[in-house]
């Protein structure tokens, strides 16, 4: 509202001013206080989010203008390795949710951690796989809630954190590796970096002060670069190195592990927090119903099912290691992570491109 001062004279237009401004801040004030009364909690969970419900994940939107019903899915796999071949692993199980939901179901190859969770967090990503770590990240600041762990009848599929050296390296324990040239995967995965952050300082050995952090990008990176000479140890997932194996990628026997972590829970699958609730509770019954194929078993360590969890449970772990290495998966730790992961990325690019 603009006064006309040549109307009420400049003094009374000065009071009227500030009556309007009072009013005008007042009502932002009010706004403001009713719209934290929407959201009774809301935990570690960026402000678009809410957690009513206080089981640590984005409940379901309120307002039905907010949900979502696509006609196409979109689902992908954590890039702890090439996302084609995870393309092709999923293709028997993507065909079986088309059919199961009666919608479209396309594979979405991410390359990186933060792309998959920017995926779900601007609404280009429905469902998918995410690393241990990067899970905590998704459920945060992307709205994902995690709903299974590959697993079987009775049990979710866990992993270790392990570290390999080749096997005629002199290395026999984690503090031989004072000085020496480690790799860690990228600084948001669980297994890869936080893990031995957390508990290698207990073995001996303190990452980035008795040896300099070699962020590789991925898993098979890691591995793959100390079978070719480039690292004389990797910090890694137990189940990659395994799959990488039964692939033909590297012969396990050529490796010797050096340490290895109490179990860990693999990557969960998690929809987006703001799906419709009849299509999200049908897409959840086409996951927990479905039986792995063969090739899945062999793909996936013998799993032949997506195993239901609770993330507030089953993550606990991996938040209590998060917080010993003295991380946190909020907004200011994503973006660091986010840039170092990408600084990472393209460093072993760069380094794959020279060879």
């Amino acid at each position: 509202m603009k006064v006309n001062q040549n109307a009420v004279g400049p003094r009374v237009a000065a009071v009227m001013a500030a009556v309007i401004a009072g009013a005008v801040a007042s009502v932002a004030c009010v706004s403001s206080a009713f719209a934290q009364q929407e959201c009774k909690n809301r935990g570690d969970l960026d402000p678009q989010y809410c957690d009513e419900d206080r089981d640590l994940t984005a409940d379901t939107p309120k307002d039905p203008k907010k949900l979502k019903t696509p006609n196409t899915l979109v689902f992908t796999y954590t890039p702890v390795e090439d996302p084609a071949v995870y393309e092709k692993v999923f293709k028997p199980f993507t065909d079986h949710l088309g059919s199961c939901t009666g919608k479209r179901v396309v594979f979405y190859q991410v390359q990186s951690n933060a792309a998959e969770i920017e995926a779900m967090r601007s609404g280009r990503l429905h469902v998918g796989g995410f690393s241990t770590g990067p899970t905590a990240f998704a459920v945060n600041l992307a709205g994902a809630v995690p709903f299974a762990i590959k697993g079987y009848e009775k049990e979710f599929q866990g992993y270790n954190l392990i570290v390999v050296v080749k096997k005629d390296s002199p290395f026999q324990k984690l503090s031989d590796l004072k000085g020496k040239k480690v790799a860690h995967t990228a600084p948001s995965s669980n297994s890869g970096h936080m893990a031995p952050m957390a508990l290698f300082p207990l073995e001996g050995l303190a990452p980035g002060k008795d040896y300099t952090i070699l962020f590789s990008g991925k898993h098979d990176q890691s591995i793959l670069g100390v079978n070719s000479g480039d690292y004389d140890a990797a910090a890694v997932a137990s189940d990659v190195f395994h799959r990488m194996g039964v692939r033909g990628q590297i012969k396990e026997e050529n490796f010797r592990v050096i340490y290895r972590s109490a179990k860990f829970p693999t990557s969960s699958f998690a929809y987006a927090h703001d799906l419709e609730p009849v299509l999200r509770d049908k897409m959840l019954k086409c996951f927990y119903d479905y039986r792995f194929t063969e090739d899945m078993k062999k793909a996936f360590d013998g799993a032949d099912r997506f195993f239901p969890i609770n993330y507030k449970t089953h993550w606990e772990v991996v938040r209590k290691v998060a917080e010993g290495s003295g991380d946190a998966f909020n907004r200011t730790a994503y973006e660091k992570e986010t840039a170092r992961e990408e600084a990472a990325r393209k460093k072993a690019a760069e380094d794959k491109a020279k060879k």
